[in-house]
């Protein structure tokens, strides 16, 4: 698509023109995957998978444009469980270059494949057998034909009306990079468990937080026996202040809940002389003290109620109250 000289002063053609543009250019590399870059794409994976296997690192390293698209891969490639740090380039000629180990691995980012920048590292790369990986759209350039594993991506129009301002190579950068990321993390069977391992922080690490670290426990928890009456569990919901108590048998088994709600129907019919068993609901909304916050929240959501007793072995350990997800920021 081109952009026509009389549409370059409209804010709204030239926004919907740059979109379609750079998706034309995820279209593209979407197709070449199909192809050579398909199969080469499956060897960098697994060189790298292999890298860190034995202890070694990936090192990414980009300048300008595709420096910023860099650092992003290698967050990206970090916060999923991939070791990978960005090298830039400049500084790795002035001492840097000792960062790169013999045992790690360089994915070097250039759009044309010249960047004259990136010539120690990729002269290091070779002097000391560092696996060498690259992301460019010139196989012959002095960085792909270099490259043990080089990344061809298909050229494609910029957004920029002049054609000089990298966009839509950018974005197939970007792209590329986070296939690498998610690939490795599917390799890996990177879990959400892991994840939070890397993510304690904001509302991301709130949600992948565990129930465990949010339940209340011990003699918080509101709980009578199957032969309490209903007065005694008006008592227990009244000291506990979660609207609602575990049932349990003599072995210390949940067997069922009493709600407010239970507690009003029952008052309706006149429930003086009633017990727990005869209100309660046998099929208790429960959790593992594994789960992830966000899990919580999510049944708490599907079942419209505010509680989730926590199990272990069927036996109520804690309880977890919308509340409680509230004020840690899951919500």
């Amino acid at each position: 698509m081109d952009y026509p000289v009389e549409v370059r002063g409209d804010a709204l053609t030239t926004a919907r023109c740059t979109v379609e543009l750079e998706a034309n250019g995820l279209s593209a590399l979407r197709a070449a995957l199909d192809g050579p870059l398909g199969a080469q794409f499956e060897r960098a994976a697994e060189g790298i998978r292999r890298v860190q296997e034995l202890g070694g690192r990936l090192m990414v390293t980009g300048m300008g444009k595709s420096g910023h698209v860099g650092r992003k891969i290698a967050a990206t490639l970090a916060s999923t469980g991939t070791s990978a740090y960005f090298v830039h380039p400049g500084e790795a000629s002035h001492g840097d270059l000792g960062m790169i180990r013999p045992e790690d691995a360089v994915l070097a980012i250039s759009w044309s494949g010249e960047a004259p920048e990136l010539s120690d590292i990729i002269a290091y790369t070779r002097r000391f057998g560092v696996l060498l990986l690259a992301i460019t759209s010139r196989a012959g350039s002095a960085l792909g034909a270099a490259a043990d594993l080089p990344l061809v991506l298909p050229v494609m129009p910029e957004a920029c009306p002049n054609g000089l301002a990298p966009t839509t190579s950018t974005t197939m950068q970007m792209a590329i990079g986070d296939a690498l990321a998610v690939a490795l993390l599917s390799m890996r069977g990177f879990t959400a468990s892991d994840f939070r391992q890397f993510h304690p922080g904001g509302k991301l690490g709130s949600r992948l937080r565990k129930v465990g670290d949010l339940m209340h426990s011990g003699a918080d928890v509101p709980l009578v026996r199957e032969g309490a009456t209903l007065s005694d569990a008006i008592v227990e919901m009244t000291r506990k202040h979660f609207g609602v108590t575990a049932v349990v048998n003599p072995a210390g088994a949940l067997v069922g809940v009493v709600t407010d709600g239970d507690l009003r129907r029952a008052f309706a019919r006149g429930f003086a002389n009633e017990r727990v068993t005869d209100v309660m609901g046998r099929a208790p909304r429960v959790i593992g003290r594994d789960a992830m916050a966000e899990e919580a929240l999510a049944r708490l959501q599907d079942a419209k109620i505010t509680s989730l007793f926590v199990v272990e072995d069927n036996r109520p350990v804690g309880i977890i109250h919308l509340h409680d997800l509230l004020r840690a920021g899951v919500i």
